[in-house]
């Protein structure tokens, strides 16, 4: 065996011999034992689940991508559990979904990728105004058939119902599958009511387009939600995007709904 260079002549120096790796063991841990908790919030990489009565910080453990975590899912949880200020727990595994909600990316190749935003939702709420901003049938279409592949039920939210009539919209999707909701927050408030018997014990998800009024009816069915509600651009017709994370919020009635 040929001798190794240490790079010098001199007898003093003497090389220590390098530390073998040991090899990666394909053989991981089984993780079926640890306790469920349900992710209820995402914000910049550091995941809120409730568990119990506690509500946790918790990031991903290494094996898991990024992205494969989302708002609803049963996920495995170790490390501290304890819901005390400055701790994190750890998502080590996800549960079977129930139900998946995707989305198509813009900047995906051809406009054809796909992301879960919601898992296991039992309640699409299709959430439209009647006016500022004008009403979309091409959005309403779309989300129909969303939630008919995720098997999910459909409520078709009209909301600022004290701007325009409600009439056609009912008519139009009087023959579909779908509940529809007349509400107005600066009318009574007007629906509310019907919205929270129809919410109360599942989990479910508001979709919609900005400046319809999500976080104003998430304020008016959970006051201390205290979501950030922004104005509708009367130059473009389009509203402001108000919500920078994906929260799911405890109805008083029992139940959650994301925004």
């Amino acid at each position: 065996m040929s001798r190794r260079d240490i790079g010098t002549d001199d007898p003093r120096v003497k090389v220590r011999p390098s530390k073998r790796s040991r090899p990666r063991t394909k053989v991981r841990p089984d993780w079926g034992s640890k306790p469920i908790g349900q992710v209820i919030g995402i914000d910049r990489g550091r995941y809120l689940v409730r568990y119990q009565d506690l509500d946790l910080r918790a990031v991903l453990a290494r094996e898991l991508k990024k992205g494969s975590v989302v708002v609803g899912d049963q996920v495995r949880l170790t490390g501290d559990l304890s819901g005390r200020v400055d701790t994190l727990a750890r998502i080590v595994a996800t549960e079977e979904r129930s139900s998946v909600l995707r989305r198509s990316l813009e900047d995906a190749p051809d406009q054809k990728g796909e992301k879960i935003i919601v898992a296991n939702a039992q309640i699409m709420v299709i959430v439209t105004a009647l006016a500022d901003p004008p009403p979309r049938m091409g959005m309403i279409d779309r989300c129909l058939v969303a939630a008919h592949e995720a098997g999910m039920q459909a409520v078709l939210c009209l909301t600022k119902a004290d701007l325009a009539p409600a009439e056609q919209f009912l008519e139009a999707y009087a023959d579909f599958d779908v509940t529809t909701v007349v509400t107005s927050v600066a009318s009574g408030p007007q629906g509310l009511d019907e919205i929270k018997d129809l919410l109360a014990g599942n989990f479910s998800v508001l979709v919609g387009h900005s400046g319809v009024g999500k976080s104003t009816l998430i304020n008016a069915l959970i006051p201390e939600a205290d979501r950030s509600v922004g104005v509708v651009n009367h130059v473009t017709g389009r509203g402001r995007h108000t919500s920078t994370s994906s929260r799911a919020f405890e109805l008083p009635s029992g139940g959650w709904i994301v925004d």
